[in-house]
């Protein structure tokens, strides 16, 4: 009996397991505090119902004697950014099952699509220490590799203890939001950078900000983004076609794309649509695509206040072709379709840029050789921003000059076409960092001939 209490008190006083313990009681307190709300949205809205047991860590268990690579994107954007990773992964490392998690519904219906038929695809767990236990005891893996950071501490415990190197791949820590929150916790939170196997970085910058946080300077690598090589340099996207004849989007129309927008945008663009055409252009239309899917009915709501509006999901579902209004707005609300918009687009604004945010992803829109607008707040791509407008590859306008802007780009197609072609030289140049990211990944595996 001496000895059991003996051996209570110094679990108790394990250092780890007293953290993680902390960390359960804090996360619980706030599931009671948030419970109501959380309740609240998954009756009304039906969210967070979705793969529940596997956020439990109930997740199938993985049979296959292979190696495993884990996979972690936390959403849409982090799950496209693997494509290129996971191809190569596949190529050169043969030998290992590559499964992929997601946080949010976006990203793991995304993740099935792309993967779904070739590679497991689950939740991530929650990040109570005995849900994440159950889901490691499950999956067995080798490496876990999270894209861009989504470093948690019990989930980063865990892979210590039971020796699982974990790399962030394609890591960035932005200027606006990210850093600033870290800093006022980097108390905290350095220990758990400091479990970090490798920081994969996109560039300098972002490994400056790893340091500061704990991570050992040696464990930080500038490999470059992930994103230019996913970015795919290309004039023809399957499906923009149908999609041009559906919304009778022809050569007799200018087109103008925004995509990827954000609250208090919307209002901007619709008013810089209307002083475009009382200007003088009558022939042209407008497609306003919104970052995030719940918020298709508020800006359909703005739109109809000001125009006519046509719902690309409508057309999409029953088949049908748009009317005769060339004047109403195009709502895109549908999943996937983004590119193919921005395929037919002849100047395309890549939104969150005007509004405080940190700007959205524009280099899938300079890979496809078209002229690209931006407002001035783009700190989540800064490194790329300014190889772009160091070669004059893309446009930066305040929110009050997008009208003078746009109309400007519209009249003179040959400086458009100069500034895109400037735009996509930049993302070619630029790519290669999956390669380089396999390597290291290899590397931490034992694989150091790659």
């Amino acid at each position: 009996m001496l000895a059991n209490c003996f051996g209570y008190i110094s679990c108790y006083f394990n250092i780890e397991k007293l953290k993680m313990f902390l960390f359960d009681l804090l996360y619980v307190l706030v599931l009671v505090l948030l419970g109501p709300m959380i309740i609240y949205r998954m009756v009304r809205y039906g969210r967070y119902w979705q793969g529940v047991m596997e956020k439990l860590g109930f997740v199938a268990k993985r049979e296959s004697d292979r190696p495993c690579i884990w996979l972690h994107a936390v959403s849409m954007g982090e799950v496209n950014a693997t494509r290129t990773l996971v191809k190569q992964l596949k190529r050169d490392l043969p030998d290992y099952e590559i499964v992929i998690s997601s946080t949010t519904d976006t990203g793991y219906n995304q993740a099935l699509k792309m993967y779904g038929g070739e590679h497991r695809v689950f939740f991530y767990p929650l990040d109570i220490s005995w849900f994440v236990r159950r889901t490691f005891k499950r999956i067995r893996p080798d490496l876990v590799v999270l894209m861009e950071l989504e470093l948690w501490p019990n989930f980063s415990a865990v892979a210590k203890k039971l020796d699982v190197p974990v790399v962030v791949s394609n890591g960035r820590i932005s200027a606006a939001k990210g850093f600033p929150r870290y800093k006022k916790v980097a108390w905290l939170i350095r220990p758990i950078f400091r479990r970090l196997t490798l920081a994969l970085v996109q560039e300098e910058e972002y490994g400056q900000r790893f340091e500061y946080l704990g991570v050992a300077k040696e464990k930080i690598k500038v490999v470059g983004t992930l994103k230019y090589d996913t970015a795919e340099v290309t004039d023809n996207v399957p499906g923009s076609q149908q999609l041009a004849e559906s919304l009778k989007i022809g050569r007799d129309c200018r087109l103008w794309v925004c995509g990827s927008t954000g609250p208090g945008e919307e209002e901007i663009i619709l008013d810089t649509y209307k002083q475009l055409i009382d200007d003088g252009f009558d022939d042209l239309r407008l497609v306003i695509v919104p970052r995030k899917p719940e918020r298709f009915n508020e800006v359909a709501n703005l739109i109809e206040e000001r125009f006519d509006l046509v719902r690309y999901s409508q057309i999409k579902a029953n088949g049908l072709k748009v009317g005769d209004d060339s004047r109403a707005v195009i709502l895109g609300d549908t999943m996937g379709d983004l590119r193919k918009f921005y395929s037919l687009a002849e100047v395309i604004f890549v939104g969150r840029t005007l509004v405080a945010m940190g700007g959205s992803d524009m280099m899938e829109a300079v890979a496809l050789g078209k002229v690209v607008v931006v407002g001035p707040y783009t700190e989540n791509f800064s490194e790329t921003m300014g190889l772009l407008k160091d070669a004059g590859g893309i446009v930066e306008v305040e929110a009050g000059g997008l009208p003078e802007k746009i109309g400007e780009l519209f009249e003179n197609p040959v400086k458009s076409e100069t500034i895109s072609k400037k735009g996509r030289d930049v993302i070619i140049a630029n790519k290669g960092a999956t390669d380089r990211t396999v390597k290291f990944l290899a590397d931490v595996l034992g694989h150091k001939s790659l």
